[in-house]
Protein backbone atom coordinates (compact mmCIF):
# COMPACT_ATOMS: atom_id res chain seq x y z
CA UNK A 1 0.00 0.00 0.00
CA UNK A 2 1.47 3.57 -1.07
CA UNK A 3 1.77 5.90 1.91
CA UNK A 4 2.91 9.24 2.19
CA UNK A 5 3.17 11.91 4.75
CA UNK A 6 2.89 15.91 4.24
CA UNK A 7 4.84 18.14 6.73
CA UNK A 8 4.54 21.51 6.20
CA UNK A 9 6.14 24.35 8.20
CA UNK A 10 5.00 27.66 7.16
CA UNK A 11 6.67 30.58 8.32
CA UNK A 12 4.65 32.94 10.44
CA UNK A 13 7.39 35.14 11.97
CA UNK A 14 11.36 35.66 11.01
CA UNK A 15 13.88 35.40 13.03
CA UNK A 16 17.08 37.49 13.38
CA UNK A 17 19.28 34.78 14.93
CA UNK A 18 19.55 31.61 13.00
CA UNK A 19 17.20 28.64 13.81
CA UNK A 20 19.07 24.93 13.64
CA UNK A 21 17.05 22.41 11.77
CA UNK A 22 19.34 19.26 12.01
CA UNK A 23 17.03 17.19 14.60
CA UNK A 24 13.91 18.21 11.86
CA UNK A 25 14.68 15.50 9.22
CA UNK A 26 12.52 12.60 7.86
CA UNK A 27 14.75 10.28 9.95
CA UNK A 28 13.39 11.56 13.15
CA UNK A 29 10.23 13.08 12.33
CA UNK A 30 8.40 10.42 10.14
CA UNK A 31 6.04 9.14 13.28
CA UNK A 32 5.56 12.62 14.45
CA UNK A 33 1.88 13.88 15.11
CA UNK A 34 0.63 17.50 14.47
CA UNK A 35 1.01 17.41 18.18
CA UNK A 36 4.79 16.55 18.38
CA UNK A 37 5.82 18.99 16.53
CA UNK A 38 4.03 21.61 18.85
CA UNK A 39 6.03 20.57 21.70
CA UNK A 40 9.13 21.22 19.99
CA UNK A 41 11.45 23.60 21.54
CA UNK A 42 13.73 24.41 18.00
CA UNK A 43 17.40 25.22 18.99
CA UNK A 44 18.48 29.03 18.47
CA UNK A 45 21.45 29.90 19.90
CA UNK A 46 22.24 28.77 22.98
CA UNK A 47 18.16 28.29 23.85
CA UNK A 48 15.39 26.69 22.41
CA UNK A 49 12.16 28.27 21.65
CA UNK A 50 8.49 26.76 20.31
CA UNK A 51 8.83 26.17 16.88
CA UNK A 52 5.07 27.17 16.95
CA UNK A 53 6.63 30.78 17.51
CA UNK A 54 8.00 30.58 14.13
CA UNK A 55 5.83 28.10 11.92
CA UNK A 56 1.51 26.79 11.30
CA UNK A 57 2.44 23.27 10.46
CA UNK A 58 0.16 21.02 9.29
CA UNK A 59 0.56 17.42 9.16
CA UNK A 60 -1.00 14.86 6.25
CA UNK A 61 -0.88 11.28 5.74
CA UNK A 62 0.97 8.80 7.18
CA UNK A 63 4.79 7.29 6.91
CA UNK A 64 6.09 3.93 8.03
CA UNK A 65 9.52 5.36 7.63
CA UNK A 66 11.50 8.46 6.55
CA UNK A 67 11.13 7.25 2.49
CA UNK A 68 7.60 8.25 2.98
CA UNK A 69 8.16 11.90 4.20
CA UNK A 70 7.85 14.91 2.19
CA UNK A 71 8.44 18.02 4.21
CA UNK A 72 7.58 21.13 2.62
CA UNK A 73 9.54 24.35 4.39
CA UNK A 74 7.24 27.66 2.86
CA UNK A 75 8.49 31.06 2.85
CA UNK A 76 12.15 32.50 3.24
CA UNK A 77 14.25 30.07 5.37
CA UNK A 78 17.64 32.55 4.44
CA UNK A 79 17.87 32.19 9.11
CA UNK A 80 17.43 28.40 8.96
CA UNK A 81 20.58 26.29 9.03
CA UNK A 82 21.33 22.97 8.77
CA UNK A 83 18.28 21.98 6.55
CA UNK A 84 18.68 18.31 5.65
CA UNK A 85 21.53 17.55 7.94
CA UNK A 86 22.47 14.24 8.19
CA UNK A 87 19.01 12.87 6.11
CA UNK A 88 18.78 9.73 4.82
CA UNK A 89 15.72 9.22 2.99
CA UNK A 90 12.65 11.23 2.29
CA UNK A 91 12.20 14.87 0.67
CA UNK A 92 12.67 17.88 1.87
CA UNK A 93 11.23 21.04 -0.69
CA UNK A 94 12.17 24.68 0.30
CA UNK A 95 10.18 27.28 -1.24
CA UNK A 96 12.28 30.32 -0.45
CA UNK A 97 16.43 30.62 0.14
CA UNK A 98 18.24 28.47 2.78
CA UNK A 99 20.72 29.52 5.03
CA UNK A 100 23.92 27.68 5.92
CA UNK A 101 25.12 23.60 5.46
CA UNK A 102 22.01 22.39 3.75
CA UNK A 103 22.17 19.25 3.15
CA UNK A 104 25.89 18.71 5.18
CA UNK A 105 26.58 15.10 5.59
CA UNK A 106 23.76 14.03 3.68
CA UNK A 107 23.36 10.35 3.24
CA UNK A 108 20.43 9.62 0.95
CA UNK A 109 16.79 11.43 0.28
CA UNK A 110 16.78 14.30 -2.09
CA UNK A 111 16.67 18.32 -0.70
CA UNK A 112 15.29 21.11 -3.14
CA UNK A 113 15.83 24.36 -2.34
CA UNK A 114 13.69 26.60 -4.79
CA UNK A 115 15.99 29.94 -3.91
CA UNK A 116 19.86 30.45 -3.24
CA UNK A 117 21.39 28.94 -0.54
CA UNK A 118 23.99 30.18 1.87
CA UNK A 119 27.59 28.43 2.22
CA UNK A 120 28.77 24.60 3.02
CA UNK A 121 25.46 23.23 0.89
CA UNK A 122 26.16 19.22 0.82
CA UNK A 123 29.30 19.60 2.99
CA UNK A 124 31.00 16.05 3.06
CA UNK A 125 27.49 14.92 1.41
CA UNK A 126 27.70 10.93 0.91
CA UNK A 127 24.60 10.18 -0.83
CA UNK A 128 20.94 11.38 -1.85
CA UNK A 129 20.82 14.80 -3.84
CA UNK A 130 20.13 18.22 -3.77
CA UNK A 131 18.88 20.63 -6.47
CA UNK A 132 19.31 24.52 -5.89
CA UNK A 133 17.51 26.89 -8.05
CA UNK A 134 19.71 29.54 -7.71
CA UNK A 135 22.54 30.16 -6.69
CA UNK A 136 24.80 28.83 -3.52
CA UNK A 137 27.60 30.31 -1.96
CA UNK A 138 31.45 29.23 -0.78
CA UNK A 139 32.59 25.59 0.00
CA UNK A 140 29.37 24.06 -1.64
CA UNK A 141 30.35 20.15 -1.43
CA UNK A 142 33.53 20.65 0.51
CA UNK A 143 34.95 19.62 3.70
CA UNK A 144 34.51 21.31 6.90
CA UNK A 145 36.97 23.31 8.16
CA UNK A 146 40.07 21.03 9.72
CA UNK A 147 38.94 17.92 7.85
CA UNK A 148 40.54 16.73 5.03
CA UNK A 149 37.73 14.74 3.06
CA UNK A 150 35.20 16.38 1.17
CA UNK A 151 31.45 14.82 -0.60
CA UNK A 152 32.62 11.29 -1.41
CA UNK A 153 29.18 10.41 -3.36
CA UNK A 154 25.54 11.93 -4.24
CA UNK A 155 24.93 14.30 -6.51
CA UNK A 156 24.61 18.35 -6.48
CA UNK A 157 22.70 20.50 -8.84
CA UNK A 158 22.91 24.17 -8.88
CA UNK A 159 21.11 25.99 -11.82
CA UNK A 160 22.61 29.63 -11.23
CA UNK A 161 26.24 30.13 -9.70
CA UNK A 162 28.84 29.38 -7.53
CA UNK A 163 31.01 31.24 -4.97
CA UNK A 164 34.75 30.21 -3.76
CA UNK A 165 36.37 26.60 -3.34
CA UNK A 166 33.59 24.21 -5.12
CA UNK A 167 33.98 21.08 -4.00
CA UNK A 168 37.04 21.46 -2.15
CA UNK A 169 38.94 17.80 -0.95
CA UNK A 170 36.10 16.28 -3.35
CA UNK A 171 36.48 12.33 -3.14
CA UNK A 172 33.58 11.28 -4.90
CA UNK A 173 30.06 12.67 -6.82
CA UNK A 174 28.59 14.45 -8.78
CA UNK A 175 28.59 18.83 -8.98
CA UNK A 176 26.79 20.12 -11.85
CA UNK A 177 26.51 24.05 -11.50
CA UNK A 178 24.70 25.72 -14.42
CA UNK A 179 26.14 29.37 -14.16
CA UNK A 180 29.52 30.57 -12.87
CA UNK A 181 32.20 29.68 -10.44
CA UNK A 182 34.46 31.53 -8.39
CA UNK A 183 38.26 30.37 -7.75
CA UNK A 184 39.80 27.11 -6.75
CA UNK A 185 37.05 25.15 -8.01
CA UNK A 186 37.73 21.39 -7.06
CA UNK A 187 41.02 22.35 -4.84
CA UNK A 188 42.64 18.69 -3.64
CA UNK A 189 40.22 17.19 -5.45
CA UNK A 190 40.93 13.21 -5.41
CA UNK A 191 37.89 11.66 -6.81
CA UNK A 192 33.93 12.84 -8.55
CA UNK A 193 33.18 14.70 -11.41
CA UNK A 194 32.23 18.56 -11.88
CA UNK A 195 30.74 20.26 -14.45
CA UNK A 196 30.82 24.25 -14.97
CA UNK A 197 28.24 25.67 -17.38
CA UNK A 198 29.50 29.31 -17.66
CA UNK A 199 32.72 30.87 -16.64
CA UNK A 200 35.31 30.19 -13.98
CA UNK A 201 37.43 33.03 -12.31
CA UNK A 202 40.72 31.34 -11.72
CA UNK A 203 43.15 28.17 -10.35
CA UNK A 204 40.07 25.35 -11.05
CA UNK A 205 42.07 21.77 -9.95
CA UNK A 206 44.43 23.40 -7.69
CA UNK A 207 46.57 20.07 -5.95
CA UNK A 208 43.87 18.06 -7.53
CA UNK A 209 44.77 14.65 -7.53
CA UNK A 210 42.34 12.80 -9.26
CA UNK A 211 38.86 13.49 -10.51
CA UNK A 212 37.25 15.24 -13.76
CA UNK A 213 36.20 19.07 -13.82
CA UNK A 214 34.64 19.99 -16.94
CA UNK A 215 34.29 23.69 -18.14
CA UNK A 216 31.71 24.84 -20.37
CA UNK A 217 32.54 28.42 -20.15
CA UNK A 218 35.52 31.12 -20.44
CA UNK A 219 38.60 29.94 -17.96
CA UNK A 220 40.36 33.44 -16.91
CA UNK A 221 43.80 31.93 -15.47
CA UNK A 222 44.80 28.21 -15.78
CA UNK A 223 47.16 27.07 -13.16
CA UNK A 224 50.44 25.95 -14.08
CA UNK A 225 50.88 22.67 -13.31
CA UNK A 226 48.47 21.41 -15.73
CA UNK A 227 49.39 19.73 -19.04
CA UNK A 228 47.44 19.66 -22.28
CA UNK A 229 46.92 16.48 -23.83
CA UNK A 230 45.50 17.87 -27.08
CA UNK A 231 42.10 18.79 -28.28
CA UNK A 232 39.18 16.28 -28.89
CA UNK A 233 35.91 16.52 -30.81
CA UNK A 234 32.50 15.34 -28.83
CA UNK A 235 34.72 13.68 -26.07
CA UNK A 236 32.54 10.61 -24.32
CA UNK A 237 33.64 11.80 -20.64
CA UNK A 238 32.88 9.13 -17.90
CA UNK A 239 30.04 8.35 -19.83
CA UNK A 240 28.54 11.89 -20.45
CA UNK A 241 28.78 12.70 -23.85
CA UNK A 242 29.92 16.45 -24.49
CA UNK A 243 29.24 18.73 -27.89
CA UNK A 244 32.09 20.30 -29.29
CA UNK A 245 35.75 20.63 -29.25
CA UNK A 246 37.87 20.35 -25.97
CA UNK A 247 40.89 21.41 -24.66
CA UNK A 248 42.26 17.94 -22.14
CA UNK A 249 44.51 18.80 -19.77
CA UNK A 250 46.36 16.55 -16.99
CA UNK A 251 47.02 17.90 -13.31
CA UNK A 252 48.01 18.90 -10.86
CA UNK A 253 51.56 17.84 -11.92
CA UNK A 254 53.01 19.62 -8.89
CA UNK A 255 51.38 17.06 -7.03
CA UNK A 256 51.93 14.20 -9.22
CA UNK A 257 48.00 14.54 -9.59
CA UNK A 258 46.50 12.84 -12.83
CA UNK A 259 43.46 14.82 -12.43
CA UNK A 260 41.50 15.72 -16.13
CA UNK A 261 40.35 19.10 -16.55
CA UNK A 262 38.41 19.87 -19.89
CA UNK A 263 37.98 23.76 -21.45
CA UNK A 264 35.89 24.22 -23.85
CA UNK A 265 38.43 24.96 -27.02
CA UNK A 266 35.89 27.76 -28.41
CA UNK A 267 35.46 29.80 -25.22
CA UNK A 268 39.28 29.58 -24.54
CA UNK A 269 40.84 30.15 -28.05
CA UNK A 270 43.21 31.85 -26.34
CA UNK A 271 44.94 28.92 -24.80
CA UNK A 272 44.95 27.05 -28.00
Amino acid sequence: MFRLKTITLTLKKFSSIALEFEELIPDTVYNWSKEDFENYQVPIGNTRFPLTNYFDIEVEGDAEGPEDVKMILDGDMSRVKYIGYRMTAGEIIVNGDADLQAGAEMIGGSLKINGNAESYVGREMRGGSIEVMGNVREYCGTSYIGEWRGMSGGVIKVHGNAGKQLADCMSGGEIYIGGSCDILAGIHMTKGYIEIGGDVTRWPGGQMKNGTIVIKGKLSSLLEGFENEGIFVDPDIEGKQLTGKYIKYKGDIGVNGKGSLWLNAEKNRNLL
